[in-house]
């Protein structure tokens, strides 16, 4: 087994501060303290914190979207597909909520100069994993190229409403009226119909 590179090292390191410390606590001194490496060894990698927060975020969407593709493998309907899409989207992110609120919702609560995207990799790469993601879907869809696509992006949209909604009734402390799996059901039965 190859040993990770310093980024890929960075970027878990940041990972691991998030979700065991929450945002305030990933900082280039702390990761560099981590690692044992000098601040600026962080700085060549990411200069700045909206550098890494993207670098994390392309990271974790790859995770989502092999763990949704690997679902699809032994698929034979689209309505097969649809109930597995949307149960692996929800067990990625119900599994670690802290992991989802930083992919879909912090990007959107962060100050304007944080939300710039300095790398234009950085877009291509979130293109190519969204386009793997919805594709792994859409190719199982009985339905034209451009309106599979489209399916997909719905469902998956939908599957990410219900994770907001469950992190929202855990964050808040307030539980739902039905339980997470008849949501699911339901979600499930009215994507599939």
């Amino acid at each position: 087994m190859s040993e990770l590179k310093t980024d890929q090292k960075i970027i878990l390191a940041a990972q691991g501060l998030l979700t065991n410390s929450g945002l305030g606590a990933v900082s280039f001194d702390t990761i560099a303290r981590e690692l044992g490496i000098a601040k600026q060894s962080v700085l060549y990698w990411f200069p700045s914190k909206s550098d890494l927060l993207a670098a994390m975020f392309v990271d974790w969407l790859g995770a989502e979207a092999m763990e949704a593709e690997d679902s699809l493998a032994s698929v034979l309907t689209p309505n097969e597909a649809i109930d597995v899409f949307v149960r692996s989207i929800l067990r990625f992110h119900t599994d670690n909520l802290d992991r989802f609120r930083m992919m879909y919702l912090a990007p959107q609560t962060l100050k304007a100069g944080m939300q710039e995207v300095r790398n234009g990799d950085v877009l291509a790469k979130i293109h190519a994993t969204t386009s793997q993601l919805y594709g792994a879907l859409a190719a199982r869809l009985d339905e034209s190229p451009d309106q599979a696509r489209q399916t997909a992006f719905a469902i998956h949209s939908a599957a990410l409403g219900l994770v907001l909604m469950l992190g929202l009734a855990e964050g808040i402390g307030d539980p739902l009226a039905h339980s997470q799996d008849d949501i699911l059901t339901a979600l499930i039965a009215k994507l599939s119909s």
